[in-house]
Formats: C-alpha cells, structure tokens, sequence
C-alpha cells in the first residue's frame, strides 16, 4: 500500500444503513436494552464480549481451553452463545474480490510437499480463502492450516473442535440471534492505507450488514485510527470504538499510543469509546475518570480478562465491559460477582438470617489504596 494521508472530511456520508441511529437495540441478553446514539453508547449491564467467539487459539499453550474449539469460526461463536454473553468479538478482513471474511492474522500459512507457503489474506479471493482448513462438503479436502506463533515458530492450526472458515455473512445467517456482534475492523499495523482502500473495504462490510444485521446489536471497533473515523463517518447507526494497547506497546501512528491520544481521537472523530488493553488501564487507572468525564464508553481487553477478580475490579472501577476468552468461567464469576442492587437486596434472608455474602466488599478507601497498588504488581 502506498503512503497516503487519509483525510476523513474528504469522505461523503453513504447510504449503506440507515442514516437515522435508533436509541435503542434490544436483545435478549439486554433486559434494559442497550443505548446507542450519535454521541453515547450506555450499556445497562457489565457486558461480557467472547475473544474471536469462545476464545483465541493458543496452539503452543498447555492449557487445553485455549485450543478448544476453532476460533473466529461459527461453531465457535455459537459455542459462546450457550453461555450469558453479550456479544462475541471477532475480525473481519475484506477478499481481493470484496467479500468480507472473518480472519484474525495478515496472514494465512499451509503446506505442500514439505513447502510452507503463505499469503495475505486480502491477497486471496473468496474462493481461495474458504479452500484452507476443514470443508463444508465432506468429500473435499481442504489445504492444511498452519499458523505462525508470536515468535516466528509455525505449528498446525490443530484444536479438538475444528470448522470451517465463515463470511461475515454467515456469520449473519447462522450465529443465535440473542447475542450481538463487536465487529473488529482488521488491518495491518504495518501498513499506511490508501483512502480508496480504506472506503472500499468498508464498504463492502457496511453492505453485508445492511443486508442481514436485522436489528443485530454491532459495535464496530478498530487499531486502525482513520478505518475507526471513516466507518463513523460513514454510518451513523452503530457505534464506533477505538481499539488501543493503551501505552503497552509504541507504534509509529502516535495516536496508537496511550489512552490519552485515544480520548482526544474519540472526541474529535464523534466515536463512542474505546477498548483498551486491560494493563493499560490497570497502569493508568486515573484515565478512567478522564474517558468517562469525556461521556465515552470504555471496555478493556487482554489475558487478565480471564482472571475474575481483574474482571471484578474493573466492574468496581466503572468499566463498561470485557473481552474474554474463559468465556463460560467469565459469565459464571459476573453473574456471582456483579450484580445489580435490587438484587443485592434479596440476598437478605429471612428474619436472623445473615446475609450472603457472593462477592468482596470494598470501601472508598480500600478501593483507593488497591487502584494506587495494582500499576506496581504489573510492571
């Protein structure tokens, strides 16, 4: 992709979904609905977001949850469903010839003959990319779906549950209807993308979704700043998160880099909030005040999402919402751990009774002295 400056005021508004947003998407997982608008995005329960459905794929990890079933597929998602989440999480990329496909890496490996060979996804046309990995139709055999680790190792893409690889649109058609979709914008973070690409890209997944959303809740979110300006600029139904590592990691775009920049993007853009990676806010627990007196929504994700007392911190700490893996362990420990008053109140038992107690109780205080004491256990 050549270097070029993606200038979003430059980009009409498009008419691939409603242009009016409604103030309110219901679900069966959302008994008080959840509030979308131009400006807001206020969930009225902690949700719980399924990592690439029911979690990543780990294959060099020992424990076998994290290589239980195919991520990013539909097995996967509605796997995930079984359980009381709000939305599964995963990543769309868009085909050479403009279908919009759920992928996670750039990347995507096989091998033949004792040759490994591998090719960017949106190098590949539908029809290649649906050619790795387990086939619909039992009598054809699919390309062997290899994977290359965080540090360069490549393993077989081997997990007890395996499927297929799905369309955005599938994805549509056959997930349970009750939960909704965070719709990850995916793109290389090495790469400056073209303006042109960028608006077709999206508007190809906009399309798809205009077609067979049918009242769906979708929460797009993305790394890439101006994919994450221009979706917002081009719709106005669903809203727009701010993917971030939150100072965890430095990349050359310097609006990547801290929760900070992320606020003033999100601001100056019209998003809704942002998703950080959960050390991010962990190490800086004051730009929680900041992101929510800026009236944004923040949602966090990363490995400590899968530790429920993380999970319940972030709950005392005003957090909207996390992105998991251990999705069952997860939504058993909210459903223990986070719950709303009126049903903190019947909790008390009968007359001379004490009351259960579920979950931890902190004061101000107590709660002060942890926040000031968790950036110095992650360092």
């Amino acid at each position: 992709m050549a270097l070029k400056a993606v200038h979003v005021s430059d980009v009409p508004n498009l008419d691939q979904v409603p242009e009016k947003p409604s103030l309110a998407i219901y679900s069966t997982r959302f008994s008080q609905g959840v509030e979308i608008g131009r400006t807001s995005f206020k969930p009225s329960k902690f949700l719980v977001v399924g990592h690439r459905g029911n979690g990543m794929n780990l294959l060099q990890s020992s424990d076998r949850k994290m290589k239980a079933v195919k991520e990013n597929s539909i097995i996967s998602f509605n796997s995930a469903a079984n359980y009381p989440i709000d939305f599964i999480e995963f990543d769309v990329q868009v085909t050479k010839d403009d279908c919009p496909i759920i992928f996670h890496d750039n990347f995507i490996l096989t091998q033949e003959n004792g040759t490994i060979y591998e090719r960017r996804v949106t190098e590949l046309t539908l029809a290649e990319f649906l050619s790795y990995g387990p086939q619909r139709e039992e009598s054809v055999t699919g390309k062997p779906l290899l994977r290359k680790t965080k540090d360069g190792k490549i393993v077989s893409w081997t997990v007890e549950t395996d499927d297929s690889a799905c369309t955005l649109k599938e994805a549509f058609e056959k997930v349970n209807a009750s939960v909704g979709f965070n719709i990850e914008l995916k793109f290389d973070d090495h790469i400056v993308y073209e303006q042109d690409y960028l608006v077709r890209v999206l508007q190809a997944i906009l399309h798809v979704i205009s077609e067979h959303a049918k009242g769906r809740p979708i929460i797009f979110s993305s790394f890439q700043p101006d994919a994450a300006l221009l979706v917002k600029k081009l719709q106005t139904t669903y809203p727009v998160f701010f993917l971030t590592n939150g100072g965890t990691e430095i990349y050359y775009d310097v609006r990547r880099n801290s929760l900070e920049e992320a606020i003033e993007l999100c601001l100056e853009g019209g998003l809704e909030g942002i998703v950080s990676e959960v050390k991010g806010i962990f190490r800086n627990p004051g730009a929680v005040n900041k992101i929510k007196e800026s009236k944004l929504s923040l949602m966090t994700y990363g490995k400590l999402n899968n530790v429920p007392e993380a999970v319940y911190m972030q709950h005392l700490m005003g957090i909207d919402g996390v992105i998991v893996d251990l999705v069952q362990e997860i939504t058993e420990a909210v459903s223990n751990l986070v719950k709303k008053p009126e049903e903190v109140e019947d909790e008390i038992l009968l007359e001379g009774e004490e009351k259960v107690q579920n979950r931890p109780q902190f004061s101000q205080r107590e709660l002060s002295f942890l926040l000031k004491l968790i950036p110095e256990l992650i360092q």
